[in-house]
């Protein structure tokens, strides 16, 4: 799937909105993927996410987790395509963590998938999850990763849309000054 046909795929679900937002990492933005607008859409979803599998066939990995929300259905479906398990990572008292039994067996291989990329904070928390478990990370599956590509790991990246949405700190946002009204989107509490 080329970037234009994955850019359309998240306008013709109304997924990039435009506005003054702010952000599960506290941050702002003058644009948004709201990922929920693919996610009602299993005709927009389903093409986006066999695309990201191509884009991830080549990690050799034993499992596939990904974090709440959105993640896990990703995580689903992603190791569905590749006749692999799934593993879910939740919110816990720090970072993340598995739970309802599930476990990583030390030395296996894993790829971590999720929605959205604009800090990192939900795969740095997978990533911990892993390695805390003794195993390791073979590469990362995002859908889209609004850094333009500037935010690393340690491990391979693959992202079907990658788009360098600028973000900004309260203090420094354009359109605080501007007086436009913010919009709060995403699920992470804000400090």
């Amino acid at each position: 799937m080329t970037h234009e046909e994955a850019l359309g795929l998240f306008r013709d679900a109304d997924a990039l909105l435009d506005g003054h937002f702010l952000l599960s990492s506290g941050l702002h933005s003058a644009q948004y993927l709201e990922k929920f607008r693919l996610l009602e859409r299993p005709s927009v979803f389903e093409p986006a996410c066999d695309a990201l599998v191509e884009l991830l066939m080549s990690f050799d990995a034993d499992f596939v987790l990904g974090p709440t929300t959105a993640g896990i259905i990703l995580a689903y479906c992603v190791a569905r395509r590749l006749g692999i398990e799934a593993r879910y990572a939740e919110p816990a008292t720090k970072g993340r963590a598995l739970r309802r039994g599930q476990v990583l067996p030390a030395g296996s291989r894993v790829m971590i998938v999720d929605d959205i990329l604009t800090t990192g904070l939900s795969l740095r928390e997978c990533i911990e999850v892993v390695t805390s478990h003794g195993a390791t990370v073979e590469g990362i599956g995002v859908l889209a990763d609004r850094s333009g590509g500037t935010v690393e790991f340690g491990a391979p990246l693959r992202a079907l849309l990658t788009l360098h949405i600028p973000v900004y700190r309260p203090d420094e946002c354009p359109m605080c000054r501007a007086g436009i009204p913010l919009t709060q989107r995403g699920s992470r509490a804000h400090s």
